[in-house]
């Protein structure tokens, strides 16, 4: 894990590979509470058994948007920003979502520094964010996460 205490050790990673997460499964329980909190229950993520049957995939997929949001969780055992009063999810960018995560499917994030800049006390900084799927050689998606941070 890399540790950030300012706006100078940020701009210092511009352009860098920082780091790869943890593997995370996502199994069928997160997949139905996904489903739960965002009223989406197509049945390619809730029904176990249809989706065996009828799916090009022959299991339930991950909601994309489930995978788009573990980016904090995942994010935060990459780096540690230090210092901060606050942090915002400001954006995404350019998301390609390249192959469906399956039930039981283990992925990371791998994050990349684009860019790092001080908007009069504000720093954005823009990290390129491949989604990995554990034995496979294609990313989940791939695209730019917008963070907002405000140093102390």
């Amino acid at each position: 894990m890399i540790i950030i205490n300012n706006f100078n050790e940020y701009k210092l990673l511009e352009g860098s590979m920082v780091g790869t997460s943890l593997w995370h499964t996502i199994d069928q329980d997160q997949i139905n509470r996904f489903a739960d909190a965002t009223l989406d229950h197509q049945w390619i993520h809730t029904d176990e058994k249809r989706a065996a049957e009828e799916s090009p995939y022959r299991s339930t997929i991950a909601h994309g948007y489930l995978t788009l949001s573990l980016i904090p969780y995942l994010w935060k055992q990459i780096a540690e920003v230090r210092n901060i009063t606050m942090e915002i999810n400001y954006g995404i960018e350019n998301f390609r979502f390249g192959q469906p995560v399956k039930v039981n499917d283990q992925v990371c994030l791998q994050a990349t520094i684009r860019s790092v800049n001080d908007l009069k006390g504000t720093v954005k900084v823009v990290v390129g964010a491949r989604l990995l799927i554990k034995d496979q050689s294609k990313p989940a998606y791939t695209g730019d996460v917008l963070f907002l941070y405000h140093f102390a």
